[in-house]
């Protein structure tokens, strides 16, 4: 069988004319031939101009993408994203700058949300056996998947397979984002399967994948295979691929081999040595018990398992925890005292001078419950955003949702996709 090919090439900068250089050598040295429509789909599953500016595959490496396409004669380009759930996307497009990409190179970018899908079947969906995907993407004649690497709070890392997350729209996004969120990422590649992996691995991040902290790596990482993308991506993060449960499931169901000698690794940056580069804080907020704050965690397992649920509330926790902390730094070490449960914890969780936050539908106390004041957050999976205005309450930390601007953006970029997507299906009843 042949090996699929991964290429490591050194870039330092944000420099979109040597980003194309780069793709360009790459395309050629992996002899892949793009022609017909093109759908890029980068990561910005959130953006904001104050204080998150590291979530999102730089628009520079997108934009070097779009040149090396043009230089071959492609000219049915677009470029789409579902960002994280509960927010317009195109609100983080916005705040990200690829609107501003779009006005400089003319190729439309767009909210997946707003634009005509259709079912596709998944015959080896273990959870979903069916998904709507945007009609760009079924449409498209070559995919190209542009993943931001990064540290992730309950998957590890998140590169080409995490990435298809985006592809959902925010009506299924958090179906079986749970404890079976693992399986769901693998359910996804077989309708998300890329032609094409270009990572921007420029900057990589750490800490709460949605408002992370950036350390310069200074790589591009291309692939002719996603999950031959991720094993190496994986082990430059300091993991062994099996570890991370994602990449173990989907070589599980015949997507490919996690061993490095399986693999053709070339360019010009040795694969150990970014190994050995230090990397900030690899494990903060993937460890909530780990944090400097006098808050508590308690994590429970998910209903008739023994699995803890950590893609559903508990992730939710470290979302609603990692973007407060990012907003206003110190924030956590200043919290109040009290405990945050999720699942369903076996043991006692004893609190008399603080208030027990009991995050979820299912989560419960089988043991002896003591506090001062118990809260309940309902939801199953629950998202951070229902957390940012109960838990900081509790807990005497600043809500991000009580930022005027960011109030002003959503209900403006709200109004804006409601109109685009009455539009859209006004154009395709037509």
């Amino acid at each position: 069988m042949r090996k699929p090919n991964v290429i490591l090439r050194k870039c330092g900068e944000y420099n979109p004319d040597a980003i194309r250089g780069i793709i360009d050598d790459s395309i050629r040295d992996l002899g892949l031939t793009i022609n017909g429509s093109v759908f890029i789909k980068p990561n910005v599953v959130s953006a904001n101009k104050r204080y998150i500016d590291s979530s999102y595959t730089n628009p520079l490496v997108v934009e070097g993408m779009v040149g090396s396409l043009k230089d071959r004669g492609v000219r049915d380009i677009v470029i789409g994203e579902s960002g994280g759930y509960g927010i317009p996307s195109r609100l983080f497009l916005k705040e990200a700058g690829y609107f501003d990409l779009s006005k400089k190179t003319g190729v439309p970018v767009i909210d997946l949300n707003e634009h005509a899908q259709e079912k596709i079947d998944l015959t080896k969906g273990v959870w979903h056996k069916s998904i709507q995907l945007s009609k760009y993407i079924t449409n498209a004649n070559f995919k190209i998947w542009m993943p931001k690497l990064k540290y992730h709070i309950f998957a590890n890392i998140t590169n080409a397979l995490k990435l298809n997350i985006g592809i959902l729209t925010h009506s299924e996004r958090m179906l079986f984002h749970d404890y079976r969120l693992h399986e769901k990422i693998v359910d996804l590649l077989e309708a998300g399967y890329p032609d094409l992996v270009v990572t921007d691995a420029i900057d990589i991040t750490y800490g709460f994948e949605s408002a992370p902290y950036p350390v310069r790596l200074g790589l591009m990482l291309i692939a002719d295979d996603p999950l031959a993308a991720d094993v190496v991506a994986a082990y430059i993060m300091g993991y062994r691929p099996e570890e991370v449960r994602h990449l173990r499931l989907a070589s599980e169901r015949g997507y490919g081999s996690l061993r490095l000698e399986d693999i053709r690794i070339q360019g010009d940056a040795d694969i150990e040595e970014l190994r050995a580069k230090p990397k900030g804080k690899t494990r903060l907020f993937q460890f909530l018990s780990e944090l400097d704050t006098p808050i508590r965690f308690y994590a429970g397992y998910a209903p008739d398992t023994d699995v803890i649920c950590d893609a559903g509330c508990e992730g939710a926790v470290k979302g609603a925890l990692g973007t407060i902390e990012k907003r206003r730094p110190g924030s956590l070490k200043k919290a109040k005292k009290g405990a945050i449960v999720t699942g369903i914890y076996k043991g006692d969780v004893i609190m008399p001078d603080g208030p027990v936050f009991l995050v979820g539908t299912c989560t419960r106390v089988e043991g002896e419950l003591k506090a001062k004041k118990i809260y309940r957050v309902k939801g199953c999976p629950i998202g951070a955003r229902q957390l940012f205005i109960t838990v900081p309450l509790a807990f005497g930390i600043p809500s991000p949702m009580l930022d005027a601007r960011d109030v002003v953006l959503f209900i403006i970029n709200s109004v804006m996709k409601a109109a685009s997507t009455v539009v859209n299906k006004i154009i395709l009843r037509r």
